[in-house]
């Protein structure tokens, strides 16, 4: 097979980044990377703008960088909660999973994909619990949500089952 060795200028899923030398089949480059401007054919011409295309990459990537560690300091600071409907002596109807904290996160104004939430698994129980959320591939941010009751808890009176079999034996 007839392969072409291409110089990617913008991101192609599953091949590589911009800057990037990779070799593809030849028609491949040929019907989608050269006419869509994905690439361009690697010539000794062209091999200056192969460092220009890495410096800008490793700028932007130290860009990208240098916001995640602000974002991840942001988010450190965020306390959220969720209330939750509940049952006899506080047991949760449900659970908590990615989907609601993503949706509190998008109400505080965090515009974060809710797929970088991590959770170990669903919660189904009220209090503190502790998730991850993995804002860029270096920084990774453990955030606490406090999961509360939104009516209040009524302990079951064990006294009072007890009662009602005794005045049904005295009849």
């Amino acid at each position: 097979m007839a392969t072409s060795e291409v110089l990617l200028i913008e991101p192609v899923e599953g091949l590589g980044s911009e800057g990037d030398q990779v070799k593809v089949k030849a028609g491949f480059a040929r019907n989608f990377l050269l006419p869509t401007k994905k690439a361009i054919p690697v010539t000794r011409a062209n091999r200056k703008q192969i460092e220009a295309l890495k410096v800008r990459r490793a700028q932007r990537e130290a860009q990208n960088l240098a916001d995640a560690k602000a974002q991840a300091a942001k988010l450190a600071e965020t306390q959220i909660g969720i209330a939750v409907k509940t049952g006899e002596a506080g047991r949760m109807f449900g659970a908590v999973t990615s989907i609601h904290i993503h949706e509190k996160l998008s109400e505080a104004g965090y515009d974060i994909d809710r797929k970088k939430i991590h959770l170990a698994q669903p919660i189904k129980e009220l209090g503190q619990h502790v998730f991850t959320v993995k804002v860029h591939a270096e920084v990774e941010v453990e955030m606490k949500i406090d999961v509360v009751s939104e009516n209040p808890i009524v302990e079951p009176e064990e006294g009072a089952g007890e009662e009602a079999d005794d005045s049904s034996d005295k009849e």
